[in-house]
């Protein structure tokens, strides 16, 4: 089970210690608010790029800006729980900002994986990662699976 860091100073100390060891460290974020099969082949896709997957993902407060209204269906307690019993994470944090750079300057991880909705020159912390000697990779199927389109389904199948 992958360990549960909400303190950002603590992680990144977990994370210098394993990189002066020669491991890779690969980083992605999401809300991952109703986990579905394009989220799992996602993270088994960047687990595939390291050594060490950190997986942060968006609090309650920033999920329910992203998404709206009703969102998260999943409070982040549960989110984090679920995300850390997954076989291929190793390290699960919340971060609460828009956008997961001011976490990414902090951490630094050698790749910043994100899913096949970007490309490489439109994921929005692109530059953040080049600036510190990062590398952005696209992982992932391609973008059929959405939370958004389960949630609309089950809706309609309940009305």
């Amino acid at each position: 089970m992958a360990r549960i860091i909400l303190d950002h100073a603590l992680l990144k100390e977990s994370l210098e210690r394993l990189k002066c060891a020669g491991k890779i460290i690969v980083f992605t974020n999401g809300c991952f608010d109703l986990l579905h099969v394009g989220h799992i082949r996602y993270l088994r896709g960047a687990k595939a790029l390291g050594d060490i997957l950190v997986v942060a993902l968006n609090n309650d407060a920033s999920t329910l800006r992203l998404k709206g209204t009703g969102r998260p269906l999943t409070p982040q307690a549960e989110r984090l729980e679920i995300i850390a019993a997954l076989e291929m994470v190793d390290f699960v944090t919340l971060f609460e900002t828009d956008t997961v750079g001011p976490l990414l300057t902090l951490l630094k991880p050698h790749i910043h994986a994100k899913g096949t909705d970007y490309t490489e020159d439109t994921v929005p912390e692109r530059e953040i990662v080049k600036g510190y000697g990062g590398r952005v990779v696209i992982v992932g199927d391609p973008k059929n699976h959405a939370s958004s389109k389960l949630i609309e389904s089950i809706r309609d199948t309940a009305s």
